[in-house]
């Protein structure tokens, strides 16, 4: 008996959804991730990409991942710490800590990554994590990798969070890690109550703004630009798989940080670097980013209205304040999975969010706004879902 086979072969939940016809996930794209895609040679609005810029199939990515390719070839065969840092490495974090208002940064070769080497490096068993109940993924296996005392409170919470904090040895390191913008339920960390509770109690704070660069802040620089507080933020992680329409991650904060993480961050010194046509495009992606604000206020433009007409049409989409919106159903995962099919029928790409990931009582189709989607596109795909959540007796009861 193969022991390995046997214990994988128990997890059946995805046949059980194959066999429903409701099975959502590996769908297959063949085009660029564009307003519309291809699917099985069919058009589909797409409205479930973190692309919030639009510019993962902008051609002038494309020509400065070529131009890299032609300079450099296609990787550097090697991580960061040994052979597998380019110029064009240094000349990017350069330009990222500038972008964000912090002295260094370090690129890592995804976004996981950076949460994952980055907080377990810095927690130490006399320190002390403190995560909000909805942050990422990354970041909580990054919790467990660390050595430190892990403290949730309970999401955007301040009074949960000081009375963790209150917890604490004063005179250990005592680490806030949350999201800026939480990816699911589409709201923003409450990060004035956070700066004012981490100077009350001698705690720093990270922020990952991988679903808020390019989209808050002036000129999309994130979220403690949005409050207008980026010096009294310790460390701001971003990805480059969403606004900037490549792959890979940073984190940037004090010269002594980040020291400290290119010599201890295991997820740094023992993964292949970036490479060159990747780097590229983040560094061309950041310029139009910065030289066309009309592109960040078109998606806001989109934001307001669709949320205003979901509300409208007797949505509940919780607190989003942002171009996540969660479309809340509650109730059976299958639920979710057959509207999710039912759309996509319909020709509109949307995702399914179910237990475990959430409650049960909190599963929502996340629908997520480009800053390439027409106001046409945008109508169409409302009108859709809106129809078949009263199918469903989602709405309208």
């Amino acid at each position: 008996m193969n022991r390995l086979n046997e214990k994988c072969g128990l997890y059946d939940r995805d046949v059980q959804y194959k066999k429903s016809g409701i099975y959502p996930y590996y769908r297959a794209i063949s085009s660029g991730q564009d307003p519309v895609v291809i699917m099985n040679g069919k058009k589909v609005l797409m409205f479930g990409s973190n692309s919030y810029l639009g510019l993962s199939d902008d051609p002038r990515l494309k020509e400065a991942a070529k131009k890299a390719i032609d300079k450099y070839g296609t990787s550097c065969s090697g991580s960061r710490f040994l052979n597998g840092t380019l110029d064009i490495h240094e000349e990017l974090e350069e330009k990222l800590a500038r972008l964000v208002g912090m002295e260094e940064a370090v690129s890592y070769s995804t976004g996981f990554q950076v949460n994952l080497g980055v907080v377990s490096a810095i927690g130490g068993r006399e320190d002390y994590i403190l995560l909000d109940s909805l942050d990422h993924a990354s970041i909580i296996e990054g919790s467990r990798l660390s050595f430190g005392k892990v403290l949730k409170y309970q999401h955007n919470d301040m009074e949960s969070l000081e009375a963790k904090l209150k917890f604490c040895n004063p005179d250990s390191v005592k680490l806030i890690v949350t999201d800026g913008i939480f990816s699911m339920e589409g709201d923003i960390c409450r990060l004035p109550e956070i700066v004012e509770l981490a100077k009350k109690y001698g705690a720093n704070i990270m922020v990952d703004d991988a679903h808020a660069i390019g989209v808050i802040g002036k000129q999309g620089r994130g979220t403690a630009s949005h409050f207008g507080l980026t010096k009294d933020v310790d460390l701001i992680m971003g990805t480059f798989s969403k606004s900037f329409g490549s792959l890979g991650g940073f984190i940037a904060g004090s010269h002594q940080v980040i020291n400290y993480l290119k010599h201890v961050s295991r997820s740094l010194i023992f993964s292949a670097s970036m490479p060159p046509a990747n780097i590229a495009t983040v560094s061309r992606a950041i310029d139009i980013m910065l030289d066309e604000p009309e592109r960040i206020q078109h998606l806001w433009d989109l934001t307001h209205y669709a949320q205003k007409a979901f509300r409208e049409n007797g949505f509940y989409i919780g607190h989003t304040e942002t171009p996540i919106i969660p479309l809340f159903v509650g109730g059976e995962d299958e639920v979710v999975l057959g509207i999710t099919r039912r759309m996509l029928d319909l020709g509109v790409f949307v995702n399914p969010v179910i237990s475990p990931a959430v409650p049960k009582e909190s599963t929502m189709v996340r629908f997520s706004l480009m800053a390439t989607h027409t106001f046409d596109q945008l109508n169409e795909a409302i009108d859709k879902l809106t129809a078949t959540f009263r199918e469903f007796g989602i709405i309208g009861k």
